[in-house]
């Protein structure tokens, strides 16, 4: 008789050893009686995994995989304050305890917040100054999908209203103002919104308030969001408002690509001096959104968006754009790069757009070393984005477009690589592109499509630029005027 032991009790395989070994050999005997052990640890560990009331989720707990570095002179533990990682538990006072013990640490160089595996259900919470919330792989911070967990707070100065209904907004999930120093960062540990009821209760007209972003840090600066994966944000995923010197470096932002309705990636809103690099985003609306405040409540707050760098970023937006100027642009962006930039599987690669009434600029953008891969269309820039916050709008008062250039753009299956809509109203200004070659689906005669347009073409561009462009060799010397700046040739067909 073979007896196996485990942690519930003694298993006992009976049978005659003369049979055995008469009939199998000695290691093949051994080797059944291997595959049995194996088969009883397997069964035994599936019935300790651990699952919430609900059989939701499924999860081991067990220490993570990276202990989780100290970057602070005082570190803490979730569960220090109550925490339970269950997904059932309600964490919010949790988090509100953390977060105030932390506050008292300022003058000391504050304090870290390390959140262990396991799912964390919470309604939102504020962070602090001199703060580094730490997420361990296999953390998961959930936000609550009761809207009424959802504190109100008033509309942003320079919208004057909800982005989509007027009056006050629900909170983000992990929200902050008038910081400074503050990290958010871990062993890509996720922060995950639970959307999916938000979205169904916005396409069904259930919501009484705009919704609120994932994550939103505002008038703060000195931010870094970095190593974590956003995922099924209510609404905006991750947005910075007025704040200076924020970094955001190797984050994963996801959503459905379609039912997932203003789920934006990053949206740096009123900020300066930031950098967003090496993330891959992949949500239900643009990638990438720079805004700076919404018509004549945009142009009273006069705050810009100006010197944004990204680079090296992977963007997927079936409905939208990989990177997107606007609309709500009326405080000015300015200072713009953007490198390195891969969009594919995708409406539109890069997008400027702006309307009568939203005043401002849009002015010294540089794209360089752009990849678009099976996008519907390439470049775009709209003058006529018609959504207003109310009727009190000037119509009178004009963005302006301009020093806009494009250098190494490259690609294929595209179905219209250009389409630059400008008007009388809004003519787009001293644009540029250089070193273009884009592989195309679509066979109409023109589809580098143009109106209302001045700037040059250098060089070798593929397809055939828009007569509005003046032609240059690659010395810079004029091969040949625009036949007309105001020629209109833009075809929303296709």
């Amino acid at each position: 008789m073979v007896e196996i032991y485990s942690s519930s009790g003694r298993f006992h395989i009976h049978g005659h050893r003369r049979w055995l070994t008469g009939r199998i050999p000695a290691h093949r005997a051994f080797l059944i009686v291997l595959w049995i052990v194996g088969f009883f640890l397997v069964f035994i560990w599936k019935r300790s995994s651990v699952s919430d009331s609900g059989a939701r989720m499924h999860f081991w707990r067990r220490a993570p995989l990276y202990p989780m570095p100290k970057l602070r002179p005082t570190a803490f533990n979730l569960t220090d304050f109550g925490g339970v990682g269950d997904g059932v538990t309600l964490n919010t006072e949790a988090f509100v305890r953390a977060v105030a013990q932390i506050a008292t640490l300022g003058s000391q160089g504050g304090g870290q917040l390390n959140v262990q595996p396991g799912f964390w259900l919470t309604g939102p919470f504020n962070l602090t100054s001199h703060m580094t919330l730490f997420l361990a792989e296999g953390a998961v911070i959930l936000g609550i999908q009761d809207e009424n967990y959802w504190p109100l707070m008033p509309a942003l100065p320079s919208y004057g209203s909800g982005r989509e209904k007027g009056g006050p907004c629900y909170a983000s999930l992990i929200h902050g103002q008038n910081l400074k120093d503050v990290v958010i960062t871990g062993h890509n540990g996720t922060i995950h919104g639970q959307g999916q009821s938000w979205w169904t209760k916005f396409k069904q007209k259930l919501l009484k308030h705009t919704r609120g972003p994932l994550v939103q840090l505002m008038w703060s600066r000195d931010i870094v969001i970095s190593n974590i994966t956003l995922r099924d944000s209510p609404f905006w995923t991750l947005h910075p408002y007025d704040c200076k010197n924020v970094t955001i470096s190797d984050v994963t932002i996801l959503a459905p690509v379609s039912g997932a309705p203003n789920t934006d990636g990053i949206d740096p809103d009123s900020c300066e001096d930031v950098v967003i690099e090496n993330c891959y985003i992949c949500v239900g609306d643009d990638g990438i959104a720079i805004k700076s405040g919404w018509d004549q409540y945009g142009i009273k707050y006069a705050k810009p968006s100006a010197n944004i760098l990204i680079r090296n970023v992977i963007v997927r937006s079936v409905v939208s754009a990989g990177v997107s100027i606007g609309s709500e642009m009326s405080g000015g962006v300015s200072n713009v790069t953007i490198e390195n930039l891969h969009v594919w599987e995708s409406r539109r690669g890069v997008r400027i757009k702006t309307a009568p009434g939203r005043g401002g600029y849009v002015r010294d953008i540089s794209y360089n070393n752009l990849t678009f891969d099976n996008v519907r269309v390439g470049i775009v820039i709209k003058t006529d984005y018609n959504e207003h916050p109310d009727e009190g709008f000037d119509p009178k008062a004009l963005p302006t477009i301009e020093r806009i250039s494009f250098k190494g753009i490259h690609g294929q299956g595209v179905r219209v690589p250009v389409r630059i809509h400008g008007s009388e109203e809004i003519p787009v200004k001293n644009i540029s592109f250089k070193d273009m070659s884009v592989g195309i689906t679509y066979k109409k005669k023109h589809i580098f499509q143009c109106s209302f347009v001045q700037g040059r073409s250098i060089g070798s561009i593929f397809p055939s630029p828009c007569e509005n462009l003046d032609r240059y060799d690659e010395q810079g010397n004029l091969v040949k005027h625009s036949v007309s700046q105001n020629n209109t040739d833009v075809d929303y067909d296709f």
